[in-house]
């Protein structure tokens, strides 16, 4: 815990003093707060991107072979019950102790929800709509990228709002291979009890949450205006 000696006079994290809520730790370490802050949101991105990059195959999968479905769920659920504790380490062998190890965990726990609702989605597109498009010639591709996913974006995007506030919250634990963010200023100031850095980082991590799932839901509704319904 490194505290002002308050040689002046204390300050609300001195020696004397050690309060939740500090503005001097505010603007003492405001640098330190903004760096933690992009590496906590760089780190989010990166794996909530690769998610869906590893999600949409699975989910294509799934829905092309339907008695693949339950393996394909079962698999993304299993790795989601792993302790992070557990999954990380068993990374670090294949990664090392880098920021790869926590956007590739990050990035595996993400898939349970983002194929799930990838999955409900592709299965909600109508099927005489599908028929309709077939009919007018449609290839494989061309289906899905201007039919099936677009009519699917209502629950593909609540997935990814909920796989994007739990990954904010994940990434904390980064800390255990020294890529946690704003989890490094919690976990160093919850070992050595300094108040006002854990609570800093923990307001820090809600308004990021809160933040882009607000960012998340405006993309959704300018996205998909037929889903807002009519109000007469």
């Amino acid at each position: 815990m490194t505290l002002s000696t308050g040689a002046d006079e204390p300050s609300c994290y001195s020696l004397y003093v050690n309060e939740w809520f500090c503005g001097d730790y505010y603007v003492d370490r405001k640098q330190e707060l903004i760096d933690a802050t992009i590496d906590h949101l760089t780190i989010t991105a990166l794996a909530v991107l690769l998610g869906l990059a590893m999600a949409l195959p699975l989910a294509l999968l799934a829905r092309r072979f339907p008695r693949m479905e339950a393996t394909v769920l079962g698999v993304c659920t299993g790795i989601y019950t792993l302790p992070s504790l557990a999954l990380f380490p068993l990374l670090v062998p294949f990664t090392g102790l880098t920021r790869t190890t926590v956007v590739l965990g990050l990035a595996l726990y993400s898939l349970t929800i983002l194929v799930r609702n990838m999955v409900e989605g592709l299965r909600a597109v109508p099927d005489d709509v599908i028929e309709a498009a077939t009919g007018l010639g449609y290839s494989r591709s061309k289906l899905l990228w201007r039919v099936e996913l677009p009519l699917a974006l209502p629950p593909i995007m609540a997935g990814l709002r909920i796989a994007t506030v739990s990954t904010v919250a994940l990434t904390t634990v980064g800390a255990l291979v020294s890529y946690g963010g704003l989890g490094n200023l919690l976990f160093t100031g919850v070992d050595g009890d300094f108040r006002a850095q854990v609570m800093a980082a923990s307001l820090i991590c809600v308004a990021i949450a809160l933040v882009l799932d607000l960012l998340l839901l405006v993309v959704q509704r300018l996205a998909t205006p037929w889903s807002r319904g009519v109000r007469g």
